[in-house]
């Protein structure tokens, strides 16, 4: 069975992509690539996943560029005084799962040009979503799957993050006419033992 290859990105930016891909990388037992990280280089996305993660097997790659300003990466880079070049990302050579979390959402640039769905059609993996329950939430992530489905981008399925809204949740399922990976709860604070919880409850990956 060949290694499953999946692009995380989210419906906005400070949805829950991290902890999902955690979780995910916890579940697959995967490898973890963050390609492109604006911002907390103290303590980056990378740091965090490492840090929640209780299987031994995960590989952490390095970051394809590590840009010092929390902003688009487009405009964190011309302050490092640098241009993304999508040229630049290679898939990493995993013989593992590999987890890739993306930088906010699908239209955030890189350069004046590109735009993250623009490095995962590139990349040509396969999409999980993120989605958080707001006010909102429902036009961002249809959206989000209308973009994906135009570019012929294939995706798994959806996980929602934060308190659950079954209307809302219901909805776009029915609508998308995608399958729910999974539903993470409010936690008053996330851990190994948080994310280990959430890995084992997903059964469609």
């Amino acid at each position: 069975m060949n290694p499953q290859k999946y692009f995380i990105t989210g419906i906005g930016t400070n949805v829950g992509k991290t902890i999902a891909s955690a979780i995910v990388t916890e579940a697959l037992q995967a490898h973890y690539w963050k390609p492109v990280q604006a911002g907390d280089l103290h303590q980056t996305d990378t740091h965090t996943v490492k840090a929640l993660i209780s299987n031994t097997k995960t590989v952490f790659y390095p970051e394809a560029y590590r840009l010092n300003t929390p902003a688009s990466p487009h405009a964190a880079a011309k302050i490092d005084g640098i241009e993304i070049k999508l040229s630049d990302f290679k898939l990493p050579p995993s013989p593992n799962n590999l987890v890739i979390e993306g930088a906010g959402g699908l239209m955030v640039p890189l350069n004046n040009t590109n735009l993250v769905i623009d490095l995962i059609a590139q990349l040509n993996v396969e999409v999980i979503l993120v989605s958080q329950n707001y006010l909102g939430s429902i036009n961002h992530t249809l959206l989000s799957i209308e973009l994906l489905k135009s570019r012929n981008i294939p995706v798994k399925g959806i996980i929602f993050n934060g308190e659950p809204v079954p209307e809302t949740e219901n909805f776009i399922l029915n609508h998308s006419g995608l399958p729910c990976i999974l539903r993470i709860g409010l936690e008053k604070e996330i851990t190994k033992k948080t994310v280990l919880k959430y890995a084992k409850q997903i059964l469609y990956i």
